[in-house]
């Protein structure tokens, strides 16, 4: 028999934008009832989440402190031309480790996992089993909206928690190491110490196409490991994904596409960096503000939301010209120049960069000089930007 399940705000997914809503949210207003719904057994998928310290607001790092499974100082990148090590810190989030914060916080009735959603409203959820939640309020997080109404490039990438045999692989994460074989638009390799003897591996693409050949990615992994000199004793564990970077689009025409009536927030809202896809200061900024706000009705919350989420689609223009650069004025193989040059700059330019933050000095600063693209390219693809 079904049931009708009241609450005063469901959160639709319990991905990373979900989850961190409703952290803050509970954290916030701990008589407020929640429910997150998650159609999976678990909430935060198969993930590894990485961010610079420098992408979180001092007043929001309560709500990402605790989640933080491994930590750096620095970081390396690595180009054929020039190599840096930066003095900023680095955190990366194991979704394992997410679940079980998340869930330990949450009273036990307000993750509801295993429930497969059919529709949403902005006051109410139906189920696949024929239960409904009536909510004064919703919030989707279930991914991406219909991505055919934005003009994207795409970062892809294959990742492996390899188990080593032998001496420590790094004292430190590398970002980007772009002295690999450029294949397929810019492509780099990724690597996360996590102890003296496992190393998260990435190999990385900025492509023309969503397309992964996960078994020649994985050849790639094991490759670079062995020219690292490192010894694999196994793979515990791997994680695929495809992110959307985005060169323009329409705004309006993405938010409507996943429903226009009901509140959104992660990629389904369009809150992901334009040129790096990431999405977790974007996520975190999102729950505070929900949270802070204390907006529980959905015709107010969505209101409130898509504010928010339209406002900084307009304010990233900047990126997404630079998007537009990488994809339409490089050749592929020559993508890496761009970012070689841009690792050369200020380092809190580049700070500032990857929180979505950059001033008028910062954008003068990268646009001044010559181009590492034909100049006239990077014009007509500067022009074709919306």
């Amino acid at each position: 028999m079904s049931a009708t399940i009241s609450c005063d705000l469901a959160i639709v997914g319990g991905g990373l934008a979900g989850g961190l809503i409703a952290r803050a949210v509970h954290a916030r207003h701990p008589a407020a009832e929640l429910r997150l719904i998650e159609a999976s057994s678990h909430i935060g998928g198969n993930h590894l989440w990485s961010f610079f310290a420098s992408d979180i607001a001092p007043a929001d790092r309560w709500l990402v402190s605790p989640l933080i499974s491994h930590q750096w100082t620095r970081y390396d990148v690595a180009f054929p031309a020039y190599a840096r090590t930066l003095k900023s810190p680095y955190h990366s989030i194991d979704s394992r480790h997410f679940e079980r914060v998340v869930l330990s916080e949450l009273p036990d009735r307000a993750a509801m996992l295993g429930r497969k959603v059919l529709a949403a409203s902005s006051t109410e959820v139906m189920l696949a089993d024929g239960d409904r939640v009536e909510a004064k309020g919703v919030i989707d997080c279930r991914g991406a909206g219909d991505l055919a109404t934005l003009e994207l490039g795409w970062q892809k990438f294959l990742g492996r928690e390899l188990v080593l045999h032998g001496p420590p692989a790094l004292e430190r994460p590398v970002v980007m190491d772009a002295t690999v074989e450029q294949i397929d638009g810019y492509r780099f390799a990724y690597c996360l110490p996590f102890t003296p003897d496992r190393v998260f591996v990435e190999d990385t693409y900025y492509s023309d196409t969503p397309d992964i050949d996960a078994a020649a990615l994985g050849d790639r992994v094991h490759a670079y490991a062995a020219a690292q000199g490192w010894q694999v004793d196994k793979v515990a564990r791997e994680e695929t994904g495809v992110l959307p970077v985005a060169i323009g689009g329409d705004f309006e025409a993405y938010w409507r596409s996943s429903g226009g009536n009901v509140a959104k927030a992660g990629v389904r809202a369009g809150l992901f960096h334009p040129l790096t896809s990431y999405s977790l200061p974007d996520a975190v900024r999102t729950a505070a503000l929900v949270a802070n706000a204390g907006i529980f009705d959905g015709q107010a919350l969505h209101d409130f939301l898509h504010d928010h989420a339209r406002r900084l689609w307009r304010s990233r223009r900047f990126y997404r010209m630079l998007a537009a650069m990488l994809f339409r004025a490089a050749e592929p193989a020559e993508r890496y120049r761009i970012l070689e040059r841009f690792y050369r700059l200020d380092e809190g330019l580049i700070g500032r960069f990857y929180a979505a933050e950059s001033n008028l000095g910062d954008k003068i600063r990268v646009m001044t000089g010559k181009p590492p693209v034909p100049i006239g390219r990077a014009a007509r693809a500067i022009m074709g930007v919306e």
